[in-house]
């Protein structure tokens, strides 16, 4: 951050109310999240009133004259020796020298303390002043005495400013900084300077470019994209009413700027998908992850099960969605996560967590859960507020049937691919998406097993007309259970025509 010669909006703002507040013997504190430029402004207010500037370079030299576990020691000599001189001392990081004096294995516990309170007292009989940088809270002899300024998170003005800096005028112009602080809100000054510096090695990059670095380097999922099968929307065939709700109401506000700033438009911030198995629930989610790459997080059954730390990890997942928001946290098979009573704290946990969204910083943040028995989802999960969008993917109708196999029966070559569509989508009334997958693979193996044993060839409907009828006795055998309709749910998705057997 020294390499930038002035200070953004955000930065100038914590430097005037350190100067202002800077008198004789006043104590300060500035604190920053690490990347606002905290050095920066402590530069710049070092600068408007001189005196001595001591940072961690300065704290290891004055250890060189003392065992290696005399950090006190080492910490009040530099202090001293800087108040001595100078009527006003910035001292810069301090948290890191905290931060060893409260570790574990430190042996003198709390004596920093008393070498910051001598320091503090003898300061203030000379009208000394002090100011101190730390990231997060100051240690409590400071805190209780000091006056507190912290940097603001960065705005799309503070992007504007830091890339306008770091970027020639031409490619800093050509930048949208408003659509690239919506896309990612959180990003700190080294951040945008590696993307500037990056970038600035491409003649003409834009800001379309500039967000495709952003989400390769500085976003990340905890979704390995490679592992995840490649599905979009036209994968999920009848279920045109599941898409229309899912992109007017969560990908609308993730990916039209204009309209999303215009209206100030958030996406659904929880959104409940329920239905039988293999109607669509996970591959919506595989068409969620691919589309929004970044800005998809999971949390499902392998990251709960056998763990001794899954509220860590759902915290991560928290944590990471709204620093890359708008993101979406896909909770996959909900139901079964919280049968029994095992689940009870993590659903708990997990309120807590969804109740957090409604804070204007998390207010970006879409949770999605699947279920195939909403009733095994607790109340308190699914009561209105926590669930805003409640979406419903049932066995497809017999149009949509018939678009499934007619697009999986195109893959496969001659007589098998040419199969009678509409006299199998009439005959696999009830099945689901998955179940006709399955129809096409068992009716391809039972033909080539003909085939094999040079068996007389059947018309290749026989085949699948078969498949289906052993799904259809899978089905009795194992009596798969069926969740009711959700209460005061529409019946949204998989539907097509009705063949004339359904009418």
């Amino acid at each position: 951050m020294e390499t930038v010669s002035t200070l953004t909006p955000s930065q100038q703002e914590a430097a005037a109310g350190i100067l202002s507040g800077s008198q004789p013997g006043s104590v300060i504190v500035l604190k920053s999240k690490p990347g606002r430029g905290r050095t920066a402004v402590l530069r710049h207010v070092h600068a408007a009133l001189g005196g001595a500037f001591l940072g961690m370079r300065q704290f290891m030299d004055s250890m060189t004259v003392h065992q290696p576990a005399a950090l006190e020691e080492a910490f009040l000599r530099m202090l001293d020796r800087a108040l001595d001189s100078h009527d006003t001392v910035i001292v810069d990081d301090l948290h890191l020298v905290t931060a060893v004096v409260e570790g574990c294995g430190y042996a003198r516990t709390y004596l920093l303390d008393a070498a910051l309170t001598a320091a503090l007292a003898g300061a203030a009989m000379r009208k000394k002043t002090l100011i101190f940088g730390v990231e997060d809270q100051a240690p409590w002899p400071i805190g209780r005495r000091a006056y507190a300024w912290e940097i603001a998170a960065f705005t799309a003005g503070d992007y504007g400013f830091l890339c306008g800096a770091w970027l020639d005028a031409g490619a800093a112009a050509r930048l949208d900084h408003a659509r690239i602080f919506r896309f990612a809100p959180a990003l700190n000054a080294w951040q945008l300077k590696n993307a500037c510096a990056w970038l600035s090695r491409e003649p003409g990059f834009d800001t379309a470019r500039f967000v495709e670095y952003l989400q390769s380097q500085d976003m990340a999922s905890n979704v390995e994209l490679g592992e995840v099968q490649r599905v979009d929307w036209n994968d999920l065939k009848g279920a045109d009413d599941v898409i229309r709700a899912l992109e007017s109401k969560i990908a609308l506000p993730f990916e039209n700027d204009e309209l999303a700033s215009r209206f100030d438009l958030k996406p659904k911030r929880g959104v409940l998908l329920a239905g039988p198995p293999g109607t669509g629930k996970t591959t919506i989610g595989r068409a969620l992850a691919h589309r929004l790459k970044s800005k998809f997080f999971l949390i499902d059954g392998t990251m709960i099960a056998g763990t001794d730390d899954f509220y860590f990890q759902v915290r991560q997942v928290f944590d990471a969605a709204k620093k890359n928001a708008p993101a979406i946290i896909f909770i996959d098979d909900a139901d079964v996560i919280f049968e029994g009573h095992d689940g009870r704290g993590l659903y708990r946990y997990l309120l807590t967590m969804l109740d957090g969204l409604e804070s204007s910083s998390a207010g970006r943040v879409c949770v999605m859960m699947t279920a195939m028995n909403v009733n095994s989802l607790p109340h308190a999960m699914v009561r209105s507020g926590r669930v805003e969008l409640w979406l419903e993917t049932r066995p497809p109708g017999c149009g949509a049937r018939a678009d499934i196999l007619r697009a999986r029966l195109a893959k496969l070559p001659p007589p098998i691919g040419q199969a009678d569509v509409e006299k199998l989508a009439a005959a696999s009334r009830g099945l689901t998406g998955a179940d006709l997958k399955a129809v096409v693979e068992d009716g391809k193996l039972l033909y080539a097993h003909d085939l094999a044993n040079r068996q007389p060839e059947r018309d290749v409907e026989e085949y699948f007309l078969e498949a289906i009828e052993t799904i259809r006795g899978n089905q009795s055998r194992f009596a798969r259970h069926r969740p009711e309709r959700l209460p005061g749910a529409a019946a949204v998705g998989f539907i097509g025509e009705a063949c004339a057997a359904e009418a």
